[in-house]
């Protein structure tokens, strides 16, 4: 029989609960939106111009695979018990105490230093159009707009994710059928043909190594896809929105990256330096998505490209408050932060929860606007990890979950969605994500340049530390569940 589970009740108490108020529409977007963002419009030039237009998309490719495996796991384990704690839930439940702890305060300050880079972000973009207004009044602004929506509701913040993630997918629509148009010669003069695939050392430049540091670069672009299994702790119905959602992630990936990937390779050459720019300094007019506009005749671009990448960050920073909100509410409700953060309002939003998230969001931009930017630097540098750590948290997870549930005696066909790739699927997406954080900063660890080193690395030692130290407090009780006693039970949800 399925029991409930912390962080999602339904049953009527004498306490506000979460509400189940996000609908399939809600969903499908958080999953879409998840992955469009800068890393697209901004950060796709760099990755052509240094691994070539065909070691992009093999990079690109390889990691959508594995964030396919990912999802799949997730959608396994969140269909079967859609709480809003999600992976942290999952990972205390599944492998052991100590690793959920860990997992759940490295993913809520993950997105609540994310939080900080967003805001950081709005203000530079909105000096576009106000050079003479100063970033810190429109990182405010933008901060009470996206805390006024998560307090609102959980629906608020669906209905503003779905707006937010619509104009990303609209921009990128428009973009591949420009694109393909300028391909063939009937937009932007003749058609290129195929010569920057074959320019210098076009399609594969710098050769594999190239590619692998492209997987990394890849690897940060999809984060936040995760995002869709915190959600199903306030939707409607997961059990039948859930696999829809995770079933368009691959062919998400497949027409938002790889096709965007492949156009871009077809009409910009990789050696163009605007390419690179656009990684480097994070120049909108070095977009390639700006520069193949213009080259299609639409001579406000760049401006246009503004307002849009202005959306693509104000909905990280929106998808960003919600899961770290969630994630602090679910380790109070767990006993793993202070209870003062299980305080709902009436709507069923964690407010305290929401205040603290929202103060360290605010504390890391102060730390970059009134410093020297280099305790801002530090703080992202701790953060920049996290996201790989629970996607290596999520596919543990999943392995262990499932040959604890076969090993109980329980029978796949009463699981409301089933990966389709186990065992392969999550050791798989284990073995490339452990890679890519060995490897994200190779080129350093190989010159020797110990400061780099440190900086690039110095999350994953914290993230050790904090399960070690819990471990040791837990004793016993923090180390790994053996499989015959992994609480594999679920939770029943009404369809709203």
């Amino acid at each position: 029989m399925s029991t409930a589970a912390p962080g999602a009740s339904q049953q009527p108490g004498t306490e506000p609960q979460l509400k189940r108020g996000l609908k399939a529409r809600h969903l499908q977007m958080i999953a879409i939106g998840g992955a469009i963002g800068t890393g697209l419009f901004l950060g796709s030039g760099g990755t052509i111009a240094q691994a070539g237009p065909g070691g992009a998309l093999v990079a690109y490719a390889v990691i959508g695979i594995v964030v396919l495996f990912v999802m799949q796991s997730l959608g396994e384990m969140s269909t079967h018990l859609p709480v809003a704690g999600s992976f942290q839930t999952y990972a205390t439940r599944y492998v052991g105490s100590s690793f959920g702890f860990a997992t759940g305060w490295n993913y809520w300050f993950n997105w609540a230093i994310t939080l900080a880079a967003e805001l950081v972000a709005a203000g530079v973009i909105m000096s576009f159009w106000f050079p003479d207004v100063p970033s810190w009044i429109w990182a405010a602004v933008f901060l009470a707009l996206l805390t006024g929506l998560n307090w609102l509701s959980a629906r608020a913040f669906g209905e503003g994710e779905f707006w937010l993630a619509a104009i990303k997918v609209v921009t990128v629509l428009v973009f591949l059928v420009l694109g393909t148009l300028m391909i063939v010669g009937v937009m932007g003069g003749g058609s290129p043909g195929f010569s920057n695939w074959t320019t210098g050392d076009a399609p594969f430049a710098g050769g594999w190594l190239s590619i692998v540091s492209v997987f990394m670069i890849a690897g940060f672009s999809f984060q936040g896809t995760e995002l869709v299994g915190v959600a199903a702790g306030e939707s409607e119905n997961p059990r039948r929105d859930m696999p829809r959602a995770i079933r368009s992630i691959f062919w998400r990936i497949m027409l938002f990256y790889i096709l965007a990937i492949a156009i871009i390779g077809f009409l910009l050459p990789y050696t163009d330096p605007s390419l690179l720019a656009s990684a480097d300094a994070g120049e909108v007019t070095a977009s390639p998505f700006t520069l193949v506009f213009e080259r299609a005749g639409i001579g406000i671009a760049a401006g246009v490209m503004n307002a849009i990448i202005l959306s693509a960050v104000l909905s990280a920073g929106n998808s960003g408050l919600y899961a770290s909100t969630r994630m602090l509410y679910s380790l109070a409700k767990e006993g793993k932060a202070p209870r003062l953060f299980v305080k709902l309002n009436e709507r069923g939003v964690p407010v305290m929860a929401l205040l603290a998230t929202a103060a360290i969001g605010v504390f890391a931009f102060l730390t970059s606007v009134l410093g020297d930017g280099g305790a801002y630097t530090w703080l992202m540098n701790v953060s920049g990890l996290s996201g790989f750590i629970v996607w290596v948290g999520i596919s543990w997870s999943h392995f262990r979950f499932r040959r604890a549930y076969l090993k109980q005696g329980h029978s796949l066909k009463d699981l409301p969605y089933v990966a389709p790739f186990f065992p392969v699927g999550p050791l798989l997406a284990l073995v490339v994500m452990l890679v890519v954080i060995a490897g994200q900063n190779y080129q350093a660890i190989l010159d020797g340049r110990l400061p780099e080193v440190i900086s690039a690395y110095i999350g994953l030692p914290i993230f050790l530390l904090v399960w070690l130290i819990h471990r040791l407090r837990a004793g016993r009780t923090g180390g790994l569940v053996p499989l015959e006693k992994v609480d594999v039970s679920g939770l029943e949800v009404k369809p709203s």
